[in-house]
């Protein structure tokens, strides 16, 4: 279990629900394989080992989780085109910090892709149900919708398994925009990986954290080309990290890659060519 991180009067952890396993090129886009593979080795069939690096936030009076990872709502299928690993998951590791599901206040989904909504429910016995029973689910109301029609391009992305029965339950909370979720905690639109990606920063004692979601996945993604094939708008990515990662290097945010199977958390430092790259927090 990695250590709590104090950011002001919050604490912080990363909660992983394991990796998996995903093609290269779909992550790395128009940047060469001799390029990304010095990163990302991939495998005999060209995948990339991935994290799911959920965030765990406390703060004096709410209990907050920054997407849910894979959860185990599969079929055989699944586990032979993405190779979950999941060795201690999810709940599992709420539990090594003694909280149950019932504990949860927030889920705050980045968006709906199943990989970072798959714990949003979870099989008891012949039914599906939400994981976290006293939770509001905070979703981007148009990506909600998009997720109710998806489109060719990213029908697969969408599993209606992850939301139906925590909308049926009613804790489904669609918003609209940037908004401030609980005090500290802040959700801000950034249109680029798909129309209505929400990422996520947290303000507390003048220090700040971000999980960047899929606007930055992986540590190698910050450089401003490294943009995703998946990417449905990837010239507004751009624009989105030519805008952000200045402020977090002046900043100093701490930042968390949801996919980043190695790095999860680090500071991102601006070299003298202009190129940036992230260090742990230990060491930036």
């Amino acid at each position: 279990m990695t250590e709590s991180i104090v950011l002001g009067k919050m604490t912080l952890d990363v909660v992983s629900d394991g990796t998996w396993r995903l093609d290269g090129g779909m992550m790395f886009g128009i940047v060469p394989k001799v390029l990304w593979e010095r990163v990302a080795p991939a495998d005999e069939k060209n995948r990339i080992l991935m994290g799911l690096n959920c965030l765990l936030v406390r703060t004096d009076r709410h209990v907050v989780l920054v997407d849910t990872g894979l959860g185990d709502v599969w079929d055989e299928k699944f586990h032979q085109i993405y190779a979950p690993h999941r060795p201690r998951p999810l709940l599992e590791q709420l539990a090594d910090r003694g909280l149950r599901p019932e504990d949860i206040d927030i889920v705050i989904n980045t968006h709906l892709h199943f990989d970072h909504a798959g714990n949003n429910t979870r099989r008891r016995g012949e039914r599906i149900v939400p994981t976290f029973p006293r939770a509001r689910y905070v979703v981007q109301r148009g990506e909600y919708e998009h997720a109710m029609a998806p489109n060719e391009r990213d029908r697969a992305s969408y599993r209606a398994v992850t939301w139906e029965s925590v909308r049926e339950s009613g804790q489904l909370e669609l918003i609209e925009g940037d908004a401030e979720i609980v005090p500290g905690v802040r959700v801000v639109k950034v249109r680029g990986h798909n129309r209505d990606l929400q990422i996520v920063l947290l303000h507390s004692e003048g220090q700040t954290a971000v999980f960047w979601s899929d606007l930055i996945p992986m540590t190698p993604h910050v450089q401003r080309p490294w943009i995703a094939a998946l990417d449905h708008y990837p010239l507004e990515t751009l624009e989105q990290k030519r805008r952000l990662l200045p402020q977090a290097v002046r900043e100093r945010w701490l930042c968390v890659f949801y996919h980043d199977p190695h790095l999860p958390v680090g500071r991102i430092i601006e070299e003298s060519d202009g190129r940036f790259r992230v260090v742990p927090i230990t060491g930036g």
